[in-house]
Formats: C-alpha cells, sequence, structure tokens
C-alpha cells in the first residue's frame, strides 16, 4: 500500500535554514494536489540553482505521483499539469520540470528522482 504523502520543498530555504515554502510554491502545490489527487507530491523551488534574486520562485520542479496517470502518455500527463499551472506558467514561473508518474512507477523507482542539472543560462555560458 502506497502511502500518501505531501512533501513542499525548496532546496534553498532548507540550505538557509528557512521552512516556509513561498506563495508560488503553495500555489502549485495547491492546485496539484486538488486536481490530481497525488499519492506523492513534491514541489521543488530550483530557483536558487539559476540567476534570479534571492528569494526567487521562477524555476519549479514537481514530483506528482497519482493514479490519474494510469493509461497515460508521459506527453498527455506533462500537458495535464501544464494545464494546471497554466496561471503560474503565464506569470511568475519560468521554467517547469515534471516528473509525473502512476504509483506503480514510483514504486519500482524506489521514490527517487534524478537531482536537476546545472544552469547553464544567462552569465554561466
Amino acid at each position: 500500500m502506497l502511502l500518501r504523502s505531501v512533501r513542499m520543498a525548496s532546496s534553498a530555504a532548507a540550505a538557509a535554514g528557512e521552512g516556509a515554502a513561498g506563495v508560488v510554491a503553495r500555489g502549485i502545490e495547491t492546485k496539484l494536489r486538488a486536481a490530481l489527487e497525488p499519492a506523492h507530491l513534491e514541489v521543488i523551488n530550483e530557483s536558487f540553482m539559476h540567476n534570479v534574486p534571492k528569494g526567487s520562485e521562477s524555476h519549479f520542479k514537481v514530483v506528482v505521483v497519482s493514479e490519474q496517470f494510469a493509461g497515460q502518455a508521459l506527453l498527455a500527463r506533462h500537458r495535464a499539469v501544464n494545464a494546471l499551472l497554466a496561471d503560474e506558467l503565464e506569470g511568475p514561473v519560468h521554467a517547469l520540470s515534471i516528473k509525473a508518474k502512476t504509483p506503480e512507477q514510483w514504486e519500482k523507482s524506489g521514490g527517487a528522482v534524478d537531482a536537476s542539472p546545472s544552469c547553464m543560462g544567462g552569465s554561466k555560458r
């Protein structure tokens, strides 16, 4: 049996010893939880990895595990998440990495998600 879990994560906040997620992260989490009823959800603010002001909420990774993804191709899952977060993608969110899995796929992967690559944009090229 898969336990229901929701984790709000901000690597920058964790590194700085802060526990609170920002308003954008909370909005993303609320929308995904309401629409997809996830067995597991992580909303990770990765903005600190990019050339943005401190405290930004512009780059996110979401890990969402939902029975609703059963029978859906990966592209359909991504389109569903993008549609749910259309307002955020039109506004404050510049980049969104999506890991969308069924509970069976999540269990098979051991609950692991690959680390995001380093940013190569802006002045780092």
